[in-house]
This record gives structure tokens, sequence and C-alpha cells, in this order.
């Protein structure tokens, strides 16, 4: 949210908190797909069904001491850049968030068909990393080392922000986004792991194609693998 300054009223802020913490529950209707965004008040709100799919760099923190300040913008929009591109290529797609390292992405998927739809962008995504690694050596720099996290859930979807003067967001809260942040966290943490980390649910709800995709981690408890996609694969090999 871009800044748009306005002089702070600590009675109106004491007004604002008593009326939100008195709304009703009633406001907080249960769906089983996510609503538009348009129909988000400041005092409504929606549990809904999605999928959510986070990708994380791991020790990011490292990167500041292995690049100078330049180089290490372009790597970040390169990758921020591309990542937020495949998320938003779906239909499904109804937000996509940067957070830090991470780029998150919320999916409304209520039906099975759909989870399958949300696995192949995932996959798309690890492709482009590929393809952003060995641009990155050839630039003479070290590729980076990601993790994947794909989960299905119930998610609260609220507006939230300051009211009337237009800096507010959507936010989705709840287990469904929780999960996905920290199966995304153990992808490639150690040498053990995988990049991709599926929820059980989420994978209970593949097709059998993709459910062979993936093997159970008895570690992480849940389900892991290398995936990308063939067609992109292909192209790149004959491309370098």
């Amino acid at each position: 949210m871009k800044s748009n300054y306005r002089a702070y009223d600590h009675k109106e802020g004491a007004a604002r908190i008593r009326e939100i913490l008195n709304q009703s529950d009633i406001a907080y209707e249960e769906r089983d797909s996510l609503p538009p965004r348009d129909s988000l008040t400041f005092s409504n709100g929606f549990y809904a069904n999605c999928s959510a799919l986070f990708i994380d760099i791991r020790n990011s923190s490292a990167l500041p001491e292995q690049y100078k300040r330049p180089t290490l913008a372009r790597l970040y929009r390169a990758y921020v850049s591309e990542m937020v591109a495949v998320l938003n290529s779906s239909t499904l797609c109804v937000e996509v968030n940067i957070v830090g390292d991470g780029v998150w992405a919320v999916y409304n998927t209520p039906l099975q068909v759909n989870i399958d739809a949300v696995f192949e962008v995932a996959y798309n995504a690890n492709s482009l990393l590929v393809i952003l690694n060995d641009e990155l050596r050839r630039k003479g720099m070290g590729a980076i080392s990601t993790g994947i996290g794909l989960s299905w859930g119930r998610a609260l979807m609220v507006k939230a922000g300051f009211n009337g003067t237009g800096l507010n967001e959507v936010v989705y809260m709840g287990d469904v986004v929780n999960e996905t942040a920290h199966l995304a966290a153990n992808g490639n943490k150690t040498y053990s792991d995988s990049t991709f980390m599926v929820s059980d649910v989420f994978y209970g709800n593949l097709s059998e194609h993709n459910k062979g995709l993936l093997a159970w981690s008895t570690q992480r408890q849940c389900w892991t693998g290398e995936i990308v996609s063939k067609e992109i694969e292909a192209w790149w090999r004959n491309e370098k």
C-alpha cells in the first residue's frame, strides 16, 4: 500500500477499535469457494475453501554477503518477476503476494480438477526457476535454492486497512496459509529434502498421474518431489 499522509487522531482510533471489536460474528459467512473481492467490506468476511502456493528462497539472508546491491537487486527482480507472472497465469488465481523473498498466491479451487491446475502452476514455476539458475550461472553467479509449498483448506478472507483512505488490502488468514508457508520453508531445507512439499489433503485431490510424481516423506509428514514441466524443459534444452 502506498502511503497517503493523514494526521493521526487517537480519539478516532479508539472509536474505530471499539467499532471493529463489536462487529457481529454473523457477518463472517461460510462459503464453499472464495467470493469476489468486491463482496468484502470493512465489516464482513468469508470462510472459504481454497488452495495456497508458496515459493521461498533458501538461505536468502546470506545473499547480501555474496553480491553487491545492484547485482542482488537484479537477482530478486528476475526471481520475483517470473514467479509472480507464473503464479498469476491461472484463471483460478485470486491473490498474489510478495513477502520478503517469498512469493505466494491463493487459488479458488472448488472442484477437484482445479487442484491439478494449481499443481501445474507450481511445476511451471519450478521450471522457470531452473531457467533462472542457468542464467545466473551464465552470469557467473551462484544458483538459488527454493522451496515450494502447496496446501488446501479453509481460509478467512477479510478486507483490512484504514477505512476511507484507500489504504487497504484483502487478507487471507487460517491454517491453509500457515501450513503452506511452513511447507515451503522445509523445501530444500536439508540435503535430503526435495523442492516440492505438498500437504496430504492437497495430494489426496490430485489425479493419479500427479500423485505418482510425489513420494511420502516421513521426516516432513507430507508429500515431496522434484517436478518440472516437460514441455518447458524440452524447449529450454534446445535454447541453451
